[in-house]
């Protein structure tokens, strides 16, 4: 049975619950296996080598994660090619293309969580009640160590930038 976590977040004020463990920075990272589309999976072992940071917000199609994944689709372009920016959600990889096809985002990975909710349940972000993934990020070394992580307490939030790709130019 997964471990439950309570009293760690909120969706518009009201608790939820997140399963799957607490990841903190010096873990190695956890591996998953999500949809790149509808009949490919991609996993951790697939960005080996790169610096990594994976973006994970509830829903493309709404409002702030849909400003975090243009904002990092922004920034993917002065980062290199050293570097991946993955945005998990648990959204239909067909709506997912869809989205990024209207946004014009072309540099990040979306990645989807919907079959299995791996991810959601490896790195702690899987909401219960909701069977979303909790907005969150992590970056991830060459080496596959968590070197930085940023678990929103309130869902509708913005994490913070700025911090976040601070920690990829650190690995570079």
């Amino acid at each position: 049975m997964s471990q439950e976590r309570t009293n760690v977040a909120t969706f518009k004020g009201n608790p939820i619950t997140l399963v799957g463990p607490e990841i903190k920075v010096g873990d190695k990272a956890p591996d998953f296996t999500v949809n790149l589309n509808l009949v490919t999976d991609a996993s951790l072992a697939d960005y080996a080598g790169k610096v990594k940071l994976i973006s994970v917000v509830p829903s493309l199609d709404t409002g702030v994660c849909d400003a975090q994944t243009r904002r990092f689709n922004e920034e993917a372009a002065n980062l290199g090619d050293n570097v991946v920016i993955l945005t998990v959600s648990v959204d239909l990889p067909f709506a997912q293309a869809r989205w990024c096809g209207a946004a014009g985002v072309d540099k990040v990975v979306t990645l989807s969580d919907y079959k299995s909710k791996s991810f959601g349940q490896a790195y702690g972000v899987l909401i219960k009640e909701l069977q979303l993934d909790m907005r969150a990020i992590f970056v991830i070394d060459t080496n596959d160590t968590v070197q930085y992580v940023e678990y929103l307490s309130e869902m509708t939030n913005a994490p913070d930038f700025e911090k976040a790709i601070a920690a990829v130019k650190n690995l570079l």
